[in-house]
């Protein structure tokens, strides 16, 4: 079962982010808790872990601005 990775909401004023760097590539594997990608916001930049273990499978590129809520790949 594929696994979605969504934008998370890192303070209570975020409304959307930036795909700073995935620090997997398309197709890699991954685990769980891994940092998986970077996320810049307004404040601050966080790396964010993989919330399973599979294969990445990337829908946004890096630099794309995205709502809190957007689904920016899977882990099948």
């Amino acid at each position: 079962m594929a696994v979605e990775i969504i934008m998370p909401k890192i303070g209570f004023s975020m409304n959307e982010g930036e795909l700073a760097e995935w620090l997997v590539a398309d197709g890699g594997p991954v685990r769980e808790g891994q940092p998986l990608y970077s996320l810049e916001s307004e404040k601050s930049t966080n790396e964010v872990d993989a919330p399973a273990t599979g294969t990445l499978r990337i829908y946004k590129p890096v630099g794309e601005t995205c709502a809190v809520g957007t689904v920016l790949g899977v882990i099948e």
